[in-house]
């Protein structure tokens, strides 16, 4: 029946109940409105609009920093090949899969090529901030080859297989310092900077070892670390050995950092993009992205952001950065199946249409941008028009979320 026909078959009853049939036809307008609004939220964005709009964030951004070999200057000099630079390469090179402009390639290349293709601070760093850009590095040698790419990343991947971390954690007991060869990512923002380099390398070499050893170095973090940093039970993570309970915000709630549990969730999906479904790994990590994926879904605010603090009032506001990750890691999700997306596919929507909204301004400049830190209070406040300390690891997210958006969209046209 059509529903031109269920509003004759109303207007008829008028003449025969008037109060029965004014409760139908009430009924009968709050469904189309429903299912006007079902269908606009999955139609009214185009994969057209979506890489447009992503363009003109990182256009904006190369204008900006046209010279990708300048060092930063944000309180003190630091390299480019620092890790708010290096998010920025990954979300480029995820939109040049969508986009492969000749020019990405060159920005990107004129930057690796001046830091020699080697780690921030050289091949016996073990911090994962420093290995961040080896990403776009292994990344570059997938898409063209070029041994000079990856030799001073496979020789800083080697050193520190063999080298432990004197001081990775603390025995809670005996107030002791414990040396662990994997207790490297005492931070969750870790797992993304160093995490990816280690299946990348996999990928690359065919060894597995590189994915065990990045393995044993999750785990520690997962479970070990100051008790285990991923609570399981909610599906979230604590930032490091500060936040773990007995920590609490100012409301009561526990602090889980919207930035630092995307840094996660994107991360999960990076070292699955390099591994095999078939691969015990692959279904250890799908069942932690699962897990968080429904603890996400939960924490989004009905305006499609997350706020900065995932399950706090301690400030409750907009924030990009982590929207955008969320944004990334559930397009993907829906993609390959392991979300549903009658489920899903709402809050991506919700969370791009937000960020378009509200974050991107005409030029490409992104607001509600959370600033460096590590937990909701950095940066505070934010705004539309507040500039972070850095906006390179901001563009960097927007893009990886507006590419893996693009390509869902692109799926169901």
């Amino acid at each position: 029946m059509k529903w031109n026909d269920v509003l004759i078959i109303i207007l008829y009853l008028c003449h025969q109940n008037y109060k029965q049939a004014s409760i139908m036809l009430k009924h009968f307008l709050i469904f189309l409105c429903m299912s006007a609004t079902s269908v606009t939220s999955f139609a009214q964005t185009k994969a057209s609009d979506v890489l447009s709009v992503a363009q003109r964030a990182n256009d904006y951004f190369m204008a900006k920093y046209e010279d990708p070999t300048v060092p930063t200057n944000v309180n003190r000099i630091r390299p480019s090949s620092l890790w708010t630079r290096a998010v920025y390469y990954e979300g480029l090179m995820t939109l040049y899969e969508i986009d492969p402009q000749q020019r990405y390639i060159d920005y990107t290349d004129r930057w690796a090529s001046f830091h020699q293709w080697t780690p921030r601070n050289g091949i016996g760093t073990n911090d994962a901030d420093d290995q961040c850009c080896a990403q776009t590095y292994l990344e570059r040698y997938i898409q063209s080859g070029g041994e000079e790419k990856i030799v001073h990343v496979k020789e800083n991947l080697e050193q520190q297989m063999v080298t432990p971390n004197k001081k990775s954690g603390t025995n809670q007991k005996t107030q002791t310092i414990l040396s662990s060869l994997y207790g490297w990512w005492t931070w969750i923002d870790a797992i993304q900077m160093g995490m990816p380099i280690y299946f990348q390398m996999s990928k690359i070499t065919g060894d597995h070892r590189y994915i065990d050893h990045a393995m044993k170095m999750y785990t520690w973090s997962r479970d070990t670390l100051a008790g285990g940093l991923f609570n399981v039970k909610e599906g979230l993570w604590w930032r490091d050995k500060d936040y773990v309970p007995p920590y609490k915000e100012p409301d009561g709630q526990q602090c889980y950092w919207s930035r630092g549990n995307g840094w996660v969730y994107a991360a999960l999906v990076r070292c699955m993009n390099y591994t095999s479904p078939k691969d015990k790994v692959y279904k250890q990590l799908k069942r932690d992205f699962v897990l968080m994926s429904a603890a996400l879904l939960k924490c989004q605010r009905e305006d499609g952001f997350w706020n900065p603090s995932l399950v706090s009032t301690n400030y409750a506001m907009k924030e990009t950065s982590g929207t955008a990750l969320f944004l990334y890691g559930m397009a993907w999700g829906i993609q390959k199946g392991y979300l549903k997306a009658d489920v899903y596919r709402p809050a991506c929507d919700r969370a791009w249409t937000a960020m378009v909204r509200d974050a991107v301004h005409p030029d490409g400049f992104l607001g509600w941008m959370q600033g460096t830190g590590k937990d909701p209070s950095a940066g505070q406040p934010l705004s539309y028009t507040k500039i972070p300390d850095f906006e390179d690891y901001g563009t960097g997210c927007f893009l990886l979320g507006a590419a893996e958006y693009y390509k869902l969209l692109k799926q169901n046209q």
